[in-house]
């Protein structure tokens, strides 16, 4: 099989977009490698397709290129875990499309998003940078010790405590919350 060099409008699409794909994929994924192998499978589908020349936006069509992906990937760990909607619950957005089209569960996860801020700006700003790099940014705890100044260890300890904040904050606003 003969590989052929791939136009100039794709090769400027792929690195144009490239960084922005994987950002995108890592704040909505638990593994930084799988955001990798992703955005890989975004770009070879759009090398793969022959029309991509009359795309008036490829931005656009490679970030629903990558929410289709994502969508797949959700609903092969959903069978293959056996989990029903848990990552609805947590409040990651857009993991059930019946869950989208419910205007209450869209207002309970905006509601649970907005206590989870309010208890993240609670934590100390070292604290927070370090969860929020780790969690939202999928970054491993070595890459967030060389970006902080900080050891390994430190890390560790600053996202275990900030977890473990978050959990019992988020925890004890919920029993307040249900009724009796």
């Amino acid at each position: 099989m003969q590989r052929t060099k791939p136009d100039r409008f794709a090769q400027d699409t792929c690195h144009g977009f490239y960084a922005d794909i994987l950002h995108f994929l890592r704040k909505r994924m638990d593994n930084a490698s799988d955001a990798a192998d992703m955005t890989q499978d975004v770009f070879t589908q759009w090398l793969g397709y022959r029309d991509r020349a009359r795309v008036e936006q490829p931005r656009a069509y490679l970030f629903q290129m990558a929410r289709n992906l994502l969508r797949d990937h959700w609903r092969r760990q959903k069978v293959r875990h056996g989990v029903i909607d848990d990552q609805a619950d947590s409040g990651e957005a857009g993991t059930s499309e019946a869950c989208a089209a419910d205007p209450l569960a869209a207002a309970q996860r905006m509601q649970r998003l907005e206590r989870l801020k309010i208890v993240l700006a609670e934590l100390s700003p070292r604290r927070r940078e370090a969860l929020m790099l780790h969690r939202f940014e999928g970054l491993s705890q070595a890459q967030i010790s060389a970006r902080m100044g900080i050891s390994v260890s430190m890390v560790e300890k600053h996202i275990a405590a900030g977890l473990l904040y978050c959990k019992q904050r988020l925890d004890s606003d919920n029993v307040a919350e249900q009724p009796e």
